[in-house]
């Protein structure tokens, strides 16, 4: 998995040598979509050279806030209605 996740930190450069070496324009959204999925390979790799245990309490701690952080604009938007 780390492979993977280095061949596309490698492509992801590539590609950004070649749109300057066309003058070709980078596009923000692109950027941040390949950043993102390459954060999400790295992740990935991180979490499968865990042991179980440790996963699974940062898996609960991630949906845990998730919920919190729903539940806060929930309860926000329903005052801002009353």
């Amino acid at each position: 998995m780390e492979a993977i996740a280095i061949i596309a930190t490698l492509a992801f450069i590539g590609w950004l040598i070649w749109r300057a070496v066309k003058r070709k324009p980078i596009k923000a959204y692109l950027v941040s979509y390949f950043l993102s999925c390459i954060a999400g390979a790295f992740t990935l790799t991180f979490f499968m050279s865990m042991d179980l245990p440790k996963v699974l309490k940062i898996i609960v701690s991630i949906v845990l806030g998730g919920v919190l952080i729903f539940l806060a604009a929930w309860l926000q938007r329903r005052t801002k209605a009353v």
